[in-house]
């Protein structure tokens, strides 16, 4: 496999930092420019973070590196990387713009945020879910006149908490579900240090978490029509997302009525046996085992669970039949791993592998 160089837009934020520890040593991407706001623009790396959110120290090797305004500097930077990560928090209209800029400029973009989750011809992939939609991407280019640049979208990070769990029990026919997520303050980009209101405290509101939940899952098991994604029409999907004191880790209360009921055991069947693209491919980031299932009646805990599989596994636990639907589960995916720039780099390795970086 191609050493590609790698430029990180917003790298001075939390996720922005989350991508260099998770790039500092990778075997086939190689950081080579990082970019931020105009307020960070010419200042070496270490001094542009107002503060490191991570536990783990700031990689060395990027502190000296100059960052960059990712829109002024938008030329020079595509000229010395082979593709971006994107993970700018600005405005959703200008996020796009910045996208599109970048990909005109002959320079893929996999992005972490939601402006382009809903262009007809922009995949939003979870790598072991929906790998065939990457398909997409030579309509995208037509569209956009390109040869090389793209956008490519991971999905919401709610989402990897139960979406992994209920893809492989599809064959069942998958009629309604019911979702509620309780979901951790790394999220919203927050620590306890930043977000003391959460102490001792659950807020019952996340703007626009519930609409991602319900309509994200249904582009995902969609299908590619005449250059577009058609989102499904079923399973019909209902959410409730809330923010709970929690540092890392989004966990899902998950309740699914079925066409056809399968036993338990097919179900924990069905999830073990489970595994994707990345997994036959041996991509770096993809965890050997995609879906654990824990039999006892406290687990997955975030705290516990969350790092399983290099916070790449997405845990299960709690299976049981239901009174109204047929089942219901406990679900949990670590949020800023497999949910946000862990599953953005997974994407990208899926998309070297299949040569859309050459």
């Amino acid at each position: 496999m191609n050493n590609y160089r790698v430029g990180i837009i917003g790298a001075t934020g939390m996720v922005g930092q989350r991508f260099l520890c998770l790039l500092k040593d990778h075997p086939w991407f190689n950081v080579t420019m990082l970019a931020a706001s105009p307020a960070s623009a010419g200042k070496k790396y270490k001094d542009a973070v107002k503060k490191w959110h991570l536990q783990e120290e700031m990689p060395g090797k990027f502190a000296e590196m100059t960052v960059y305004d990712a829109k002024a500097n938008a030329k020079e930077i595509v000229k010395n990387v082979d593709f971006c990560f994107c993970a700018v928090n600005i405005k959703k209209e200008d996020i796009k713009a910045l996208e599109y800029d970048y990909a005109k400029l002959e320079c893929p973009v996999v992005s972490n945020n939601s402006a382009h989750r809903f262009t007809g011809d922009v995949p939003m992939i979870i790598p072991e879910i929906n790998p065939e939609h990457l398909n997409i991407i030579n309509s995208q280019r037509t569209r956009l006149g390109t040869k090389r640049g793209f956008i490519a979208v991971k999905s919401n990070c709610s989402l990897q908490s139960y979406v992994p769990l209920l893809h492989p029990l599809k064959k069942f026919g998958i009629l309604n579900v019911a979702v509620c997520t309780y979901q951790a303050i790394s999220g919203a980009g927050k620590t306890f240090e930043t977000m003391p209101e959460i102490i001792d405290n659950i807020l019952p509101f996340i703007g626009g978490e519930e609409e991602k939940s319900e309509k994200e899952p249904l582009k995902i098991w969609g299908k590619i029509v005449n250059g577009q994604i058609i989102p499904a029409e079923t399973p019909s999907i209902t959410a409730q997302c809330l923010r709970v004191p929690v540092s890392d880790g989004h966990t899902a209360a998950c309740f699914v009525k079925f066409n056809t009921k399968p036993s338990a055991a097919e179900i924990k069947k069905c999830w073990a046996e489970f595994s994707g693209e990345p997994q036959k491919l041996k991509l770096p980031s993809a965890p050997e085992k995609f879906i654990q299932y824990f039999e006892e009646d406290n687990r997955p805990q975030a705290k516990t669970d969350r790092n399983l599989g290099n916070g790449m596994t997405v845990s299960a636990g709690r299976l049981r039949e239901d009174k109204i639907y047929d089942y219901k589960f406990i679900g949990l995916s670590h949020n800023t791993l497999r949910g946000a720039a862990g599953g953005a780099v997974l994407l990208a390795e899926l998309l070297a592998a299949k040569g859309y970086f050459d």
